[in-house]
């Protein structure tokens, strides 16, 4: 057994959790595989004809989830566009997340954390602990420290019913230099791997591990030997629409993985904003497009 496996073994998901994982499978059956991106930039926030500060980004937030909150299997705070307001943009942040859950609608916050120790342990603490105020049903994490290094969120991601998605293969020109290296057993394998073991922990068809893979990568799954679906954990796949794939690029990229597959869409979909039903609209119309056969 591998050595992630063993250590998932040891921590299991505690009794009378629904796992994020079966939460979010449901939702991708009975809603479609489509994930929104609430990212409040300065030059949406002024295209939407509102002010670039907290309250500002507190609004866009809550349109977007009111356009999309019945339509999305999970929507996506990009949470650096709400700390560069401080205290007061973190606070509107709360206040998103606090929202999705009333509106039944899945959060990934995009933080990317990822240290060692009790640092790594006081990230979890805020982003997947009952009570937390900025708890949210899952969390992007970074494993550039070593896969173990996660073990604190892996975890408590358990024993709370949450999920992490592990950044394993990003499309931004810098991340082969690192995700690449090693050939046949390339980083991106070994965190895939490393993934695939924390999912023996999860019954259903669905764990509560996923990964990061963008939606642009092209041939790179094949060319590093890569096996999603044996993962059997969900694959969040930024980069649809406004960064250039289409839900048919997505379909031959990931294959036989695709049923796993949360589309991703930020850009593309809140360019059409402000009004609601213009939201609705764009949202609907890459949804029909990740349905599509």
């Amino acid at each position: 057994m591998p050595e992630a496996a063993g250590a998932a073994a040891a921590a299991a998901l505690s009794p009378g959790r629904e796992s994020f994982g079966s939460r979010l499978g449901r939702a991708m059956a009975d809603r479609g595989p489509l994930c929104v991106g609430i990212d409040p930039h300065p030059a949406l926030l002024d295209s939407w004809g509102l002010n670039d500060d907290a309250a500002g980004l507190e609004r866009f937030s809550l349109t977007v989830l009111e356009a999309v909150g019945s339509l999305a299997a999970a929507v996506k705070p990009q949470v650096a566009l709400y700390e560069r307001h401080g205290s007061a943009g973190m606070a509107a942040l709360e206040r998103t997340l606090a929202a999705a859950a009333e509106a039944g609608v899945l959060s990934i916050a995009d933080a990317k954390r990822g240290d060692i120790g009790s640092t790594m342990a006081a990230y979890a603490d805020a982003w997947l602990r009952d009570g937390s105020s900025l708890a949210a049903d899952s969390v992007t994490l970074s494993p550039y420290l070593g896969f173990e290094s996660l073990r604190p969120a892996l975890d408590l991601a358990a024993e709370y019913g949450r999920g992490v998605f592990v950044l394993a293969l990003t499309s931004n020109p810098e991340g082969a230099s690192v995700q690449h290296v090693g050939g046949s057993d390339s980083v991106a394998r070994r965190i895939v791997q490393a993934a695939a073991g924390e999912n023996a922990r999860y019954a259903g068809p669905l764990g509560s591990v996923g990964l990061v893979v963008g939606a642009t990568v092209g041939t790179a799954l094949a060319d590093l030997h890569l096996d999603l679906e044996a993962v059997r954990g969900p694959i969040l796949a930024p980069g649809l629409g406004a960064q250039g794939a289409t839900p048919a690029d997505l379909r031959r990229t990931f294959g036989p993985a695709y049923p796993q597959v949360l589309g991703t869409s930020s850009r593309d979909i809140l360019k059409a904003g402000p009004g609601i039903r213009e939201l609705t609209d764009a949202a609907a119309r890459t949804l029909d497009g990740l349905r599509a056969e």
